[in-house]
This record gives C-alpha cells, sequence and structure tokens, in this order.
C-alpha cells in the first residue's frame, strides 16, 4: 500500500487521482478530511483507507510493514502563517516522525520541501544540499520547510530512498479551496467571470515593471510524473527542484488565460498587500540539471500548454 499524506489538498489530490489512473488503488489517504471545501479532491479517489492525520501517526507504527512508498505532502502551506506552533507540529515535528518511520521500517519516502525556501535567491536556485545551511527563507514557512530539509540531510538514519521535493509555483487542477494561496491561473479565471477583467500586484521593486515578476509556475500534471517516476525507479537520494525549468512573468500567466478563453486580455494592476510586501519574491527559476540528471525525460509542459489544458479541459468544468 502506499500512503498520501495531504490527500484533501490541491498537489497531493491530483497525484493520488494519477495513481489511480495508473492503476494504483490501495492507498492510504491522510488529511483532516472534515473540511467541507476539499471533499471533491478525494471523495470519487480509490483507496483503501482514509485516516485522519492527527490518528496516522500510531496507525503508522502498526502498519508500517504493509507500506510500500510514502507520499508526504501534506503540511502547513499558507506563506502568511504566523504560527511557529503550528509550523513546528506540522513542518517540522510531524515530518520529522514519519522520516523516523520510514527509517526504520524501509519504506521510500518522498517529502514536499518548497521553493520559498530560497528566499530572495541570493545563492541562486540549484538544489545542492551543501546550500541549505544558507539559505535565507522570507516568510515562516519558508523557514519551516528549509529546517526540515536541514535537519533530513543530518540525519545518519535515514529511509533506504529519499527525496525532498522543491516544488516551485504549481497550478492547476483541484487547487479552488486554496483562497488567496490559489494560483494566478485560478484567480484570474474566476474575475474574467465575475468582471471580465484581471487585476495584478503592481511591482514595488524598480528592476521589474508591473506584472513582469518573474516566478517559475509547474503544472500539476507534470509534479505528478515526476512523483511517479521516483516511485518506480528510485534514484540516488537528495533534494531536488520540481519547477519547469524556465521563469515566465505573471502577466504571460493572466494573457494565456484571456487567450485560452479567446478573449483579449483586459489587465490592470494593484498595490501589493502590505502583509507580503517585503516577503515577495520577483524571481525564481529552478535549476532541472539534478532530476535530468538522474533520467526523468517526460519534460514539462510549455506555459502555454499549462494554462490552455488547465482552462479548457478542467476550470470551466469545475466551476
Amino acid at each position: 500500500m502506499t500512503v498520501i499524506t495531504g490527500a484533501a489538498g490541491f498537489i497531493a489530490s491530483y497525484l493520488a487521482k494519477a495513481l489511480n489512473e495508473a492503476g494504483h488503488t490501495k492507498l492510504i489517504l491522510v488529511d483532516d478530511f472534515s473540511i467541507e471545501s476539499k471533499k471533491r479532491n478525494w471523495t470519487k479517489l480509490q483507496f483503501e483507507h482514509c485516516i485522519d492525520r492527527e490518528a496516522f501517526l500510531p496507525w503508522f507504527v502498526e502498519n508500517s510493514q504493509s507500506i510500500n512508498c510514502v507520499f508526504h505532502l501534506g503540511a502547513r502551506t499558507d506563506t502568511t502563517e504566523k504560527s511557529q506552533e503550528i509550523l513546528d507540529h506540522l513542518n517540522l515535528h510531524y515530518s520529522q516522525t514519519i522520516w523516523q518511520i520510514c527509517s526504520q521500517a524501509k519504506i521510500p519516502l518522498i517529502y514536499a520541501s518548497s521553493a520559498a525556501t530560497y528566499g530572495l535567491g541570493e545563492f541562486g536556485y540549484k538544489d545542492e544540499h551543501s546550500l541549505s545551511s544558507n539559505l535565507q527563507p522570507l516568510n515562516l514557512y519558508g523557514k519551516s520547510k528549509n529546517d526540515f530539509d536541514i535537519w533530513a540531510l543530518a540525519q545518519k538514519s535515514a529511509p533506504p530512498q529519499w527525496y525532498g521535493l522543491k516544488f516551485f509555483n504549481v497550478y492547476g487542477p483541484n487547487e479552488y479551496h486554496k483562497g488567496r494561496m490559489a494560483s494566478v491561473v485560478f484567480h484570474t479565471f474566476n474575475q474574467i467571470k465575475e468582471k471580465g477583467s484581471m487585476q495584478l500586484f503592481r511591482s514595488h521593486n524598480p528592476n521589474y515593471k508591473d506584472g513582469e515578476q518573474l516566478r517559475d509556475f509547474v503544472y500539476v500534471k507534470d509534479v505528478a510524473k515526476v512523483c511517479q517516476f521516483l516511485m518506480r525507479n528510485l534514484p540516488k537520494s537528495g533534494l531536488y527542484n520540481l519547477g519547469s525549468g524556465t521563469a515566465r512573468t505573471f502577466y504571460d500567466l493572466a494573457r494565456l488565460t484571456f487567450e485560452a478563453l479567446d478573449l483579449a486580455p483586459q489587465i490592470t494592476f494593484i498595490d501589493t498587500p502590505l502583509d507580503i510586501r517585503d516577503k515577495y519574491q520577483y524571481f525564481t527559476e529552478a535549476d532541472m540539471s539534478k532530476l535530468l540528471k538522474i533520467g526523468y525525460n517526460e519534460g514539462f509542459h510549455s506555459l502555454e500548454e499549462g494554462v490552455s489544458d488547465y482552462v479548457k479541459t478542467h476550470l470551466g468544468k469545475e466551476l
């Protein structure tokens, strides 16, 4: 059986669907399943058991011998979270316990790190282990992810294979419940439906024009493919970037959403909210050479391909 934590959330629920489509139905789904807004993400999946995240760890200890792989994608993902206690519990201590059980039971572990660990990119965006202790995340969420990466790298006892995936800006189906944290594609689609236009954040950095802030956007379908590749092939353990490898502007993201709906772009700008303005990444771009070097050759959707597929195949049906 395969464990997927965070299974009611965005990336994990899409991965579970992709695993189902590949013939994997003996899944253990772990999350807080009481959240009504997430139910459509998981209720149609094929699985063996659904387990509340607070009940999972003792269950895992008792049943570890029947588990062949763990995808630990559950976390507190709100980048504006201010509670150190919540982040320590969900993003650090919970992950450490899963690591320890996987180590003892010799279970491969694939877990979610984040590009938020890179901060302003002072040290670049290479997934080299030696850089982890130097990184300066811009918020407590990014720090919690980097703290776990550093802790994992220091462990003498480890799962037989482990992979910390530094997710960049993931977009795609099953993110509808994320509110403010949903992708610009999702928000653009909704604003077009409501008002016929889209408001992007204005740049507060003189080096970037409005809308020309650059991020590495990666389609969730590609994320699921990489996760399955790691599960099948079990290459060299370590931290791996998971982006597209190409930085694009937020303006491109919004423009392509309009184009997928056969509409001319109507895009204006508003000030970036004060609570995230000084914690804002103006550029991210994953160095993907490490993942490619271990044999991943299935490619990535271009932004044009990903946005078109998301809007035409999914968003129109979800809403």
